[in-house]
């Protein structure tokens, strides 16, 4: 059979029946091939970066794995953003890009290039990949392909490439002759490899959390990238142990449980953060804990607790905060056997610490009061977004200050995802991340919150979510600038706003939506807010909302340089922060 049928055979075989790409002279083989199945949909975008983004959604939607395809040289490149994308944030995914012919490639010749559009992907991508390769001879290809695949899922999840030549695209190969990788002594060694839990430091785990009064679990990414966020939500249950979040852990825990303290780090909760910083013992699963969760302090989080660390990446453990207990496994087997020996032990009841937490979060609800008085108060909208939304929604965030008002305000039901991106925080994943969620999780709706700097970076797949007739709902935090950069500017260059407000401009977005063939609307004051929300969610297909917010709105609170993650702007009154704190605030 000809090759490139084998790779397209391969991917439907494992799950993959959307792959997101943009086309080539170098992938046409691979096109071709794809075409000709029924099962297997090309989802066309008009740049590699958002066919990328719209992969990661797709593997984070479907807990599987992710497609994406570009050509030589230029399309390639475009990848790049998104690859890191997924590398940063652990989702699985499979880059396949066209390659020129073996014969026009220079390998170690000492120049520049030799084919049209030649360029060394592989060399480029490596450093953002848990593997890539040039694949030469086309009987390797089944090896490739299996490598790929288990590499990209197995362990810490993460992308990995192929680089496929035209020759070798359209090479004839015999299925039944090729080797594979689950045949070999690699395979073999990447097994033994991989951490295997210790049950002794579940239990030393489980002593500290019965012996603590003030415990906390910090849930990361890698408890939603494992698959274990509803064994997450068990052993909370069992336990009575509160939860906070990091940025990509937020939809693992819904905001309904009881259990939920919300998202802690620079633009997180007040109350959450205080949390954190008043434990006794706290559990962090699958969190990096990177400075936007400690702060640029990081010896002063959670200084009053003993720290219990459990992550699948060694060099993650004892990297910037050291924990007193480091368990080097995958979340989900973790909280299984935490789950097991859960439901035999008696809990404590914890009153004083849930009592404590309660109040906290009752007296600092997170509103913005940089708005004016008649102005729409973002983080109102998102709870009033939230409320209008129904259980099976996904909702998908761009990168800005909207980013941290919805991880902030939006708060989400049972059933629920949020696709937020993290390590990368690229401008423009929200619309193509809106992409391939829709195609993942078919008959889905699809509730895309963006900036307007966020927007236009992609802008140009309105046109592919609506050709598609996904049903996207585009909720644009439009204050005609790019906000977050300039708020750090008001707070450390006197107000100077070049390239956010300066040299920044900004269309009329609902004549652009609508040119593109969207139902398009304005909202431009808090009275009507309601209305358009509903109106919008309940109409079929795409529809924009273009919501006007004043030019001076901030994400509130915030934490600043320096400071501790309990002291956040704007900061409380001395006096108040002592008698708010369990443990001993901080001299400076």
């Amino acid at each position: 059979m000809k090759l490139s049928d084998y790779v397209i055979d391969f991917l439907a075989s494992r799950g993959v029946n959307h792959i997101f790409e943009m086309t080539g002279g170098a992938i046409t083989h691979l096109l071709d091939s794809a075409g000709a199945r029924p099962d297997v949909e090309c989802v066309s975008v008009h740049h590699e970066q958002a066919a990328a983004f719209a992969a990661e959604a797709y593997a984070r939607t479907n807990g599987s794995l992710g497609a994406a395809m570009a050509t030589s040289g230029p399309g390639a490149l475009n990848l790049l953003t998104g690859i890191g994308s997924c590398f940063f944030d652990s989702v699985p995914c499979l880059f396949i890009t066209g390659q020129v012919n073996t014969f026009e490639f220079k390998f170690e010749l000492p120049i520049r290039q030799l084919g049209f559009q030649e360029t060394d992907i592989v060399g480029i991508a490596k450093p953002i990949t848990k593997w890539a390769e040039l694949v030469t001879d086309p009987g390797r290809i089944r090896f490739a392909l299996e490598k790929a695949v288990h590499t990209a899922q197995k362990g810490r999840p993460g992308p990995v490439l192929l680089d496929l030549p035209m020759n070798v695209q359209r090479a004839d190969i015999d299925p039944e002759r090729l080797e594979s990788f689950y045949d070999s002594n690699e395979y073999r060694e990447y097994e033994s490899a991989l951490p295997v839990l210790d049950g002794r430091l579940v239990d030393q785990a489980m002593d500290l959390l019965i012996r603590a009064d003030r415990p906390l679990m910090l849930v990361g990414g890698g408890v939603r990238a494992s698959g274990a966020a509803e064994l997450a939500r068990t052993f909370a249950d069992f336990s009575g142990i509160p939860c906070v979040s990091s940025l990509l852990g937020l939809d693992a825990i819904p905001f309904d449980q009881k259990l939920s303290f919300g998202l802690i780090g620079s633009y997180g909760h007040r109350y959450s953060n205080l949390a954190v910083a008043n434990c006794d013992v706290l559990l962090v699963i699958g969190s990096r804990l990177d400075t936007r969760q400690t702060g640029t302090r990081p010896e002063t989080f959670a200084r009053g607790a003993v720290v219990v660390h459990v992550d699948i990446d060694v060099a993650e453990l004892n990297r910037k905060v050291k924990a007193d207990l480091a368990i080097r496994c995958d979340a989900k087997a973790f909280l299984s056997a935490l789950c097991d020996a859960a439901q035999s032990t008696e809990w404590p009841a914890y009153a004083a610490w849930h009592e404590a937490l309660n109040g906290w979060r009752d007296r600092y609800p997170t509103r913005n009061p940089s708005v004016a008085s008649d102005g729409i108060d973002p983080n109102l909208f998102m709870e009033l977004l939230a409320e209008r939304s129904s259980d099976g929604d996904i909702v998908c965030l761009d990168v800005g200050q909207h980013q941290m008002w919805a991880s902030q305000s939006f708060r989400l039901r049972p059933g629920q995802r949020l696709l937020n991106a993290g390590g990368m925080g690229a401008m423009g994943f929200g619309l193509p991340a809106a992409l391939g969620a829709a195609k993942a999780a078919v008959g889905s709706r699809v509730i895309a919150i963006l900036g307007d700097g966020g927007l236009q970076v992609n802008i140009q797949e309105l046109d592919t979510v609506l050709r598609h007739r996904l049903p996207v709902k585009l909720f644009v935090m439009n204050n005609r600038h790019l906000g977050m950069v300039r708020q750090f500017q008001d707070m450390y260059f006197d107000g100077r706003h070049q390239s956010t407000v300066v040299g920044y401009g900004c269309p009329d977005l609902v004549a652009i939506a609508q040119a593109y063939g969207w139902n398009a609307y304005r909202l431009d004051g808090w009275e009507a807010a309601d209305a358009v929300i509903a109106h919008a969610l309940s109409q079929e297909g795409c529809v924009l909302v273009d919501v006007r917010l004043d030019l001076t709105t901030t994400v509130n609170p915030k934490l600043t340089v320096g400071r501790p993650l309990e002291d956040m702007s704007p900061f409380l009154e001395r006096d108040e922060l002592k008698r708010t704190m369990i443990i001993d605030p901080l001299d400076s």
